[in-house]
């Protein structure tokens, strides 16, 4: 099948697996019009009917590599909920899973750092969304010292920092001991103490919340007091 008879979704992934190669080995200025078109064996014309411009070529290419990624990841979290996997070694799982792929798709990972480019990327947003649910389930485990929203952004954003920090450096040079560290860090200040109860983590989270009520201010005396009474039963009926 010559480039002229090839079906069109043939010669778009053709084109983005050519490209793909050649940001991989030489980073984005190796991607132009000519040397995809080439490697693809396609005619130029061919890139821009598809993908307008260099940018949009560069967008496909990002969302192929990370699309994979991000699919292997979700299946992870699937896998393990309801599998009695620590939710807190899970997110551990993920983060070195990111922090992976970044080391190893450094021109991908800067592209999808560009602050412009990121938000429209179904991929990246997806990603985001699988990191999400990770911290849910350390929240739905009793884990949890903040809002959920806050945990995942500290983890994303550590993770990001964390991998331009090491990309900076020269392989041999990295402190790969970093990566455990920081994301200590990061649980440090998002995490309570392992629960007692294993199986929810429910009675932690209650007696936490029971401990602080007085603390709340945005509530009135009486909500304190109800949310009081509330908690001591949680507990109580745990026992």
């Amino acid at each position: 099948m010559t480039a002229g008879t090839r079906p069109r979704a043939d010669t778009r992934d053709a084109i983005v697996a050519a490209a793909a190669d050649l940001l991989g080995a030489a980073g984005t200025d190796a991607v132009t019009t000519r040397a995809v078109a080439d490697a693809a064996g396609v005619q130029a014309p061919a890139i821009y009917r598809l993908f307008g411009d260099k940018d949009g070529l560069l967008e496909a290419v990002v969302e192929h590599e990370l699309a994979a990624h991000v699919a292997a990841k979700a299946r992870a979290v699937r896998d393990a909920d309801g599998s009695g996997v620590d939710p807190v070694e899970d997110l551990r799982a993920g983060w070195r899973s990111q922090v992976e792929f970044g080391l190893a798709h450094p021109a991908v990972f800067a592209l999808l750092s560009d602050p412009v480019r990121a938000p429209r990327s179904a991929a990246a947003r997806a990603g985001r969304a699988v990191l999400a649910e990770r911290v849910h389930r350390v929240a739905r485990a009793g884990r949890l010292r903040v809002a959920e929203e806050h945990a995942a952004e500290l983890v994303h954003a550590a993770g990001t920092g964390l991998v331009m920090s090491l990309l900076a450096a020269p392989p041999g040079e990295r402190d790969g001991g970093l990566v455990d560290t920081m994301l200590d860090a990061v649980l440090a200040v998002v995490l309570v103490g392992a629960p007692a109860d294993g199986e929810t983590g429910v009675v932690p989270a209650a007696t936490l919340l029971r401990a602080r009520a007085d603390d709340l201010d945005e509530l009135t005396s009486a909500e304190r007091s109800l949310l009081v009474e509330w908690l001591d039963r949680v507990v109580a009926g745990r026992r």
